[in-house]
């Protein structure tokens, strides 16, 4: 039976705060922590310098982005829009590697620019040559292995169409030599939450591929570290599963003569638990003996997605609305506010009700889901069932709060519909 999770930053004061100051739903981040977290990724066992890029589609919030590049963070981007939105947000084109699913449209220009590509594939690389012979260019490799938190967020092995197939290196060496290529850069990515031992097998991995390449001078071995975000989860510690890595890369020195500098991505390991979404509570509802307690928010999937998509456990904790007062414990389920059957915030993996054990809350009482800092609001379902977006504010290193997404209008929601004449 899980244990009773308590707030990770906030106080229950500042939850209330929050709450009569911008209302509910609202997304609060931590500056502290975030500065904390990056800290910690900076200092990764590495044995010839490290560069940490910031998985952006985790949280590419104008704010967030801005806090991460004060301290020294480059972006890795998922797709061209994401470039653009990091320039925006104050990064330089250099600071930014372009890894993206779909070839960018724009891509000369972003190259021209200084942004670094990632060829995902051959046909990425083979457009690559065809623009820029002789060019400078990444390549993203699939190492045959991989090791994500579900089988939605492994992106390593035969079932992932993520980097080009390990066995096609011959066919990746042929482009390379038909355009006359200097391979950077060699990529891998494994998965979201990915095991630290498949981790440090498939850095292996990539430093043999790196080897086969004589202009190779940086190895990205992409993120995943796993966060936990429930107090039964155990969180990847960067100084235990650095150091086998950084022995790896002294060993390349020692048997190629090449001093290779170390790439990391974290999303994740960044943000997870430094943000949180402050909820009230609507309604609950009983469906008899045998059935559940259900305690419906006012989030739900169009706000934080994870919970249907992957039933990810997020801990909830109970705030009373009022000083001082106590509220039972017992098993109920949480629901969202969405008019769809799959929106639980505690389900069992492959759909249906999953029971917790919270507080019990009356209805206009608070309920703040933790984890909620990476992969919530910028993946959430955003204006299903016409709901606005969530507004966002952060907790500064004054303990004060700022707004930094403004709460979305309906006007702003349909703004770019069009009326024809019928």
């Amino acid at each position: 039976m899980q244990s009773i999770e308590n707030l990770k930053f906030l106080t229950k004061e500042q939850v209330r705060n929050l709450a009569s100051t911008f209302g509910t739903p609202i997304y609060v981040y931590s500056r502290r922590g975030i500065e904390l977290s990056c800290e910690k990724a900076l200092s990764f066992p590495n044995a010839f310098g490290i560069t940490v890029r910031f998985a952006m589609k985790a949280n590419p919030s104008r704010t967030v982005l801005e806090v991460l590049r004060r301290k020294g963070i480059h972006i890795d981007a998922s797709s061209e829009h994401e470039v653009r939105r990091a320039i925006l947000a104050g990064f330089k084109p250099q600071e930014i590697l372009l890894t993206s699913q779909q070839l960018a449209l724009g891509l000369k220009d972003l190259v021209q620019s200084g942004v670094q590509f990632n060829a995902c594939s051959l046909k990425q690389l083979e457009e690559f040559g065809k623009l820029f012979p002789s060019g400078e260019v990444s390549i993203r490799f699939n190492p045959g292995l991989g090791s994500g938190a579900t089988k939605k967020t492994d992106v390593g092995g035969k079932t992932s169409s993520f980097g080009i197939w390990h066995e096609d290196l011959s066919k990746v060496q042929d482009i390379v030599q038909k355009y006359s290529l200097k391979v950077i850069r060699i990529h891998t990515h494994i998965g979201s939450g990915s095991d630290p031992e498949v981790w440090k097998a498939v850095a292996h991995y990539t430093l043999e591929i790196a080897a086969k390449f004589p202009n190779c001078h940086t190895v990205n071995l992409g993120g995943g570290f796993k966060v936990g975000r429930m107090a039964d989860e155990k969180t990847t510690d960067p100084q235990v599963i650095g150091v086998p890595v950084k022995e790896l890369f002294q060993k390349f020195e020692k048997e190629h003569g090449k001093k290779l500098k170390m790439e990391i991505e974290p999303g994740s390991f960044l943000m997870v638990n430094n943000g949180a979404i402050v909820s009230r509570v609507d309604d609950v509802v009983s469906t008899g003996d045998g059935g559940f307690t259900f305690v419906k928010l006012d989030i739900g999937m169009d706000v934080n997605t994870r919970p249907a998509l992957y039933a990810a456990k997020h801990p909830l904790v109970v705030v009373s609305k009022e000083e001082n007062a106590t509220r039972a414990k017992g098993e109920v389920v949480y629901v969202g506010h969405c008019c769809e059957s799959g929106d639980i915030m505690t389900q069992e993996e492959g759909g249906g009700p999953r029971t917790v054990v919270t507080e019990i809350p009356n209805i206009d009482d608070f309920v703040v889901m933790e984890g909620a800092g990476a992969y919530c609001s910028s993946m959430s379902l955003k204006n299903y069932n016409s709901y606005p977006e969530t507004p966002e504010v952060l907790l500064d290193l004054e303990g004060k709060f700022q707004l930094i997404r403004k709460k979305q209008t309906l006007e702003q929601v349909v703004q770019n519909e069009l009326l024809v004449p019928l």
